[in-house]
């Protein structure tokens, strides 16, 4: 088991310097500070919109991190939870302020803040997933690697001007989490929720990339990127509904396995339903010809 771990990583390494080779750098486009809403609606700040709809990460953070702590809420007991947690609503709470510095005066230099919470948030609940479903010890371990993967990527992209390393740290959590959401059992109840949270945000990225026809469907009320915002804000608020209802799940089972099973008991259901109504078919029929 502990070679296939390392055959894993080291292949996963390889993918990516190969990926690093044979693709084509990707630079920060310019166009993508330019969002639809830069109105200033009131107290003169810039990209209102953008900006306030950062609120919502400072109180959900701030509420995961508080929680955490208070009287174990959240009942974290194994090694790396508490730390990949904190670490994770840190991060939630500092996009606030690092999406909001961003928004007054969009250009790279100031991007650097809004992505780097981010980052952080990113990491953590990777390691944290990995601590959950796949090992607790070398999921507590990963943390700090991950996590400094995580600013290299920013400051690769800064200095050098190419997204790749970091399109890696975003999207392959993006990715991988939902995938080892459905196929690994889980530790805990409501496991569900990281589904939703996956899908809240997909929805994120998809109100990024259309920022700006969103903004001309509504009559220039909101645009695309204000409701990411608000989207992205709906992940950290589905985990903390999961890590306060969770409790630790007796029956390990996947959801895939779960979502077979319940298959397999809908057309059982189904099967003994028409078999039920065959049957009354052929008594019904049985009874008219008697009486004739």
């Amino acid at each position: 088991m502990e070679k296939k771990r390392w055959i894993a990583a080291g292949a996963a390494l390889v993918i990516f310097v190969v990926l690093m080779v044979v693709t084509p750098k990707i630079p920060q486009a310019e166009e993508y500070h330019d969002f639809a809403d830069q109105r200033k609606l009131f107290f003169g700040i810039p990209n209102t919109l953008n900006v306030i709809s950062n609120i919502p990460f400072f109180f959900v953070g701030i509420v995961g991190l508080v929680l955490c702590y208070w009287r174990n809420y959240f009942q974290l007991s194994l090694q790396g939870e508490l730390v990949g947690w904190t670490l994770f609503y840190l991060g939630v709470a500092a996009v606030a302020f690092g999406s909001s510095y961003y928004h007054l005066n969009p250009n790279d230099a100031t991007l650097v803040w809004d992505r780097l919470p981010m980052t952080v948030a990113f990491t953590s609940i990777m390691a944290i997933f990995i601590i959950e479903r796949v090992d607790e010890k070398k999921g507590t371990i990963s943390l700090l690697p991950l996590f400094l993967a995580g600013v290299l990527s920013i400051m690769y992209w800064r200095y050098f001007d190419d997204l790749r390393p970091y399109a890696v740290v975003q999207f392959v959590p993006c990715i991988v989490i939902p995938i080892m959401a459905i196929i690994i059992p889980p530790m805990y109840t409501h496991s569900s929720y990281w589904l939703w949270a996956a899908g809240f945000y997909l929805l994120a990225k998809v109100a990024e990339a259309i920022d700006k026809p969103i903004y001309k469907w509504t009559h220039q009320i909101v645009s695309g990127h204000t409701l990411k915002h608000l989207f992205a804000a709906m992940v950290p608020v589905f985990l903390t509904l999961m890590l306060a209802k969770r409790t630790i799940e007796l029956d390990r089972r996947s959801l895939l396995t779960k979502w077979k099973i319940y298959m397999v008991e809908v057309k059982e259901r189904k099967f003994k339903s028409n078999s039920t109504e065959t049957n009354l078919d052929v008594e019904y029929t049985a009874v008219s010809t008697t009486t004739e």
